[in-house]
């Protein structure tokens, strides 16, 4: 099954697209309100385009899960500039390098 659904092409496609899509089958598509139909090879291509870059950015999400949260970098940069302590600082940054080290940038 596909990453990215028709409805998703689509509206890659024609953004203002009023559409139906039932159970994501290029035979099941609705147009409504005027909306120009755009042809089934189209919305293949796009959908195909789609999916490359989603597969293609996978470090990304990956490498958001996996990076320290938010709060632990709010706490450490506190102490470092508030309290003058960068230890809990320096324990970050080797974690936020350890994520960029383990999950590269293709």
């Amino acid at each position: 099954m596909a990453t990215i659904n028709l409805h998703q092409a689509i509206t890659a496609i024609n953004p203002d697209a009023r559409v139906t899509v039932i159970n994501d089958s290029l035979d099941r598509i609705t147009w409504h309100d005027n909306t120009p139909v755009i042809s089934n090879e189209d919305i293949l291509a796009k959908q195909t385009e789609l999916e490359a870059d989603y597969i293609a950015n996978e470090y990304q999400r990956d490498r958001a899960q996996a990076y320290p949260k938010i709060r632990e970098f709010l706490e450490a940069y506190t102490e470092k500039e508030i309290g003058e302590d960068s230890t809990k600082w320096d324990a970050y940054v080797v974690k936020y390098n350890k994520v960029r080290s383990d999950i590269p940038k293709p």
